[in-house]
């Protein structure tokens, strides 16, 4: 099937079930408390979906979630590298106050986790997908010290179902564990991203007949590279690859002197292309997989009892600004899609406007389903802003970077804020400071910390970052001092706000 026939297409999905469906009616239950699905994409973009604007891509079921959602249109991430946005997304803390500077660290138990508070306020937990929060090696990721996480305090709240790695991004002939290191395999052929949904659709299924709530989060490893031909149903790559991808406006060939060996890969404009090629296939499979799900939350007649969020942990460069990957507070990196669902008590088809972050997560699905925010939470619970209530907001995003993707390099280092219009950005090494207008300027080309028009701008951007820093009592330390004063055996034993366990 071709791209302008699937566009057509309404009755049949791509791979020939229906899409999103009619709905059910909601059947009552005995608990007062919503269930929570999250769904967290992996290194997708917000600008590379169809309801942000995207003509090329193909996310039908993503964007009538969209239509049926609030979209937090601004939503960034704190730190835009997978093991980072995983410890502030349960901990409702900056990556100052978690320790996960880089990938590949074991995270330190000592926290309120939002499983955890979950869990203790009746909620049964299931966790599908990668987890990327107890491998302490750096590689070695197939080997099961590394891809199995135990049971109990390392799950970090999730005592309940159980289908997980640690990390890797191989869609084909791979695996997951429960509760043993034995690897189960999912069946040859066999997509994993299918496969979860799989796996995601029985849990609500089972879940939905009993009394208590749950909180399931499903964490898809796509459309994370590598983008090639064996990595993607043949389907979904053939319905892009006659699809031109030129370079946008901000790429350059030039390296970005702030990068690391993951940012600064090749990014020859034919290369860049056969991967967004692949990449936004990837999508389109991702797109059918969230249709299936919020399909069976209303086939089971749960949907008005149901908090239904759709998310990624960080974006991709593609070669904009001189990048590849994450790690880094442009929008193609930073700015990623944030959708929240729950009929009746959510309003549909709206756009609001907060300078929200991963940090804000864990406190305002807590205040959503009213239950006790931990006080060391340092996210501000967003929760009457969603509702319409209105209250309280941030001023500005906190993004923070402590270093490489997954080594001890020092001279990557960097601090910014984003707030309704503007990015300003610091870097450690030498003191550069950027400041763009993303609303004259959504590519971020055109960098205004030097004009005198925007002194007063850059001056309550300062101020607004050193008394945040201060706050966190993030001290913006070189790299490789976060190794040697926080980390043993890459694993954390304390962080700005956290004694040695």
């Amino acid at each position: 099937m071709d791209r302008r026939t699937f566009l057509k297409t309404t009755a049949i999905g791509v791979a020939g079930l229906p899409l999103l469906k009619g709905r059910a009616m909601t059947v009552p239950r005995r608990s007062s408390k919503p269930n929570i699905v999250f769904i967290m994409a992996d290194q997708l973009r917000y600008q590379s979906l169809g309801y942000a604007g995207d003509e090329k891509a193909i996310t039908p079921n993503i964007d009538k979630l969209a239509a049926e959602c609030t979209d937090i249109e601004n939503f960034v991430v704190s730190m835009p590298v997978c093991c980072a946005y995983r410890a502030t997304l349960l901990t409702g803390k900056y990556v100052s106050s978690t320790g996960m500077v880089i990938n590949e660290l074991r995270m330190n138990t000592s926290h309120r986790f939002l499983a955890q508070c979950l869990t203790e306020a009746g909620y049964e937990t299931g966790y599908i997908g990668k987890w990327h929060l107890y491998a302490n090696q750096l590689g070695h990721h197939h080997d099961a010290v590394n891809s199995f996480t135990p049971p109990g305090e390392h799950r970090l709240g999730f005592d309940g179902e159980w289908a997980a790695y640690g990390f890797h991004h191989e869609n084909y002939g791979t695996y997951y564990h429960k509760d043993s290191p034995e690897k189960i395999f999912y069946g040859e052929g066999v997509f994993e991203p299918d496969a979860q949904t799989d796996m995601s659709i029985d849990f609500i299924k089972r879940k939905s007949k009993e009394d208590k709530p749950f909180f399931l989060v499903l964490s898809i490893g796509t459309p994370h590279n590598p983008w090639t031909r064996e990595n993607i149903p043949e389907k979904y790559y053939d319905m892009f690859k006659d699809t031109p991808f030129p370079v946008p406006p901000n790429y350059s060939a030039e390296l970005d002197p702030y990068g690391d060996a993951w940012s600064n890969m090749d990014k020859d404009p034919e290369k860049l292309q056969d991967w967004m090629r692949i990449y936004y296939a990837m999508t389109t499979n991702l797109d059918w997989n969230v249709g299936r799900l919020r399909d069976c939350i209303y086939e089971e007649g749960i949907a008005e009892d149901t908090i239904f969020i759709f998310t990624s942990d960080h974006g991709e460069m593609f070669g904009a600004q001189g990048r590849m990957k994450k790690n880094i507070f442009y929008d193609e990196s930073a700015r990623v899609p944030f959708l929240i669902s729950w009929p009746g008590k959510i309003k549909e088809g709206s756009k609001l406007d907060l300078a929200m972050s991963n940090v804000d997560i864990m406190p305002t699905l807590l205040g959503l389903a009213e239950v006790d925010v931990p006080e060391e939470a340092e996210g501000m619970d967003l929760s009457s802003n969603i509702l319409g209530k209105g209250g309280a907001e941030p001023r500005a995003a906190f993004l923070q970077n402590m270093g490489a993707c997954a080594t001890w390099e020092d001279g990557h280092e960097w601090r910014a804020l984003r707030d309704k219009r503007y990015t300003y950005a610091i870097y450690r090494v030498d003191g550069k400071e950027l400041l763009f207008d993303n609303q004259e300027d959504p590519y971020q080309m055109k960098n205004l910390s030097d004009d005198p028009a925007h002194s007063k701008t850059l001056a309550e951007f300062r101020l607004i970052l050193k008394e945040k820093m201060a706050e966190i009592n993030d001290t913006n330390e070189a790299s490789t001092w976060y190794r040697d004063n926080w980390i043993e055996d890459r694993i954390i034993v304390r962080t700005a706000t956290l004694g040695k366990k």
